[in-house]
């Protein structure tokens, strides 16, 4: 039961470092500007907003999409287009990363904090 436990958390906190960094990557081309652990936190924030809105019947899904565009607009300076362009990159570079690392190191791992990857 411990080994299941630390492999949750193991993967958990890799797929958040994945995700941050895929922010991280998009926003330093975006936004310009130079902070994993701010990108690792808006993972975070953004993973948590996703969570308690997707679930909503219907429209849920566009819901939780807006609401974790929402977290970038307040996290990263720039305006609702600029957080939206932040998002798109965010997706594609973690699109990138994972590609590389299942498919090539066939690791099976997520990206925590930016949907639909």
């Amino acid at each position: 039961m411990t080994t299941g436990f630390i492999g949750s958390v193991v993967a958990f906190a890799v797929a958040l470092l994945i995700g941050g960094l895929a922010i991280y990557i998009s926003a330093r081309v975006i936004a310009d500007t130079d902070d994993y652990s701010h990108a690792v936190i808006t993972a975070l924030v953004g993973a948590i907003a996703w969570a308690l809105t997707a679930w909503i019947p219907l429209f849920g899904p566009v819901i939780a999409l807006i609401v974790w565009i929402a977290v970038i607009n307040w996290r990263y300076p720039g305006g609702w287009l600029q957080a939206v362009l932040i998002g798109l990159v965010a997706w594609i570079s973690a699109l990138v990363i994972l590609f590389v690392l299942n498919g090539f190191l066939g690791l099976g791992i997520g990206a925590f904090g930016v949907p639909g990857v």
